[in-house]
């Protein structure tokens, strides 16, 4: 898979929010199976959740939006990726190294870029303004 999505841009394909209607439109235009890693199902999780603590979504919208995450898993249009967590912290150490102390990094995008490049994805699909610089400045195509 040459794409990777950050989970703000699976957030907003899963649910209702600022960005769904860009994500909904980049989606369309890429209908290619999107990789879902252990890391994006505890960060998707961690983001509804919070959703419903920020009183942004309900009890029930949270389990619809999960329920269709697992039919997209079932259907093939997410597809389970393994993550070799030694080979991704690795190379998130080497982000970190170059790029924090000159854009000021979080631990949480270094980590999406470094699942990304050691993917072999070429794109990088992220609604985080953050996560764009670190993307750029490690040789990924942003979107959307």
């Amino acid at each position: 898979m040459k794409i990777y999505t950050d989970t703000s841009v699976l957030f907003s394909l899963y649910v209702t929010d600022a960005n769904s209607l860009k994500a909904d439109a980049w989606r369309r235009a890429n209908p290619v199976p999107i990789a879902f890693t252990s890391f994006h199902r505890l960060e998707l999780r961690n983001a509804l959740g919070l959703a419903v603590f920020q009183q942004r979504l309900t009890i029930e919208e949270v389990g619809a939006a999960w329920q269709q995450v697992q039919q997209d898993l079932a259907g093939g249009l997410l597809v389970d990726k393994p993550i070799l967590w030694g080979q991704l912290i690795r190379e998130a150490e080497a982000l970190a190294e170059h790029h924090t102390p000159s854009i000021g990094s979080r631990s949480l995008d270094i980590l999406h870029v470094a699942a990304a490049l050691v993917s072999g994805a070429i794109k990088f699909c992220t609604f985080d303004a953050r996560q764009v610089k670190l993307a750029q400045l490690a040789g990924l195509q942003v979107q959307p």
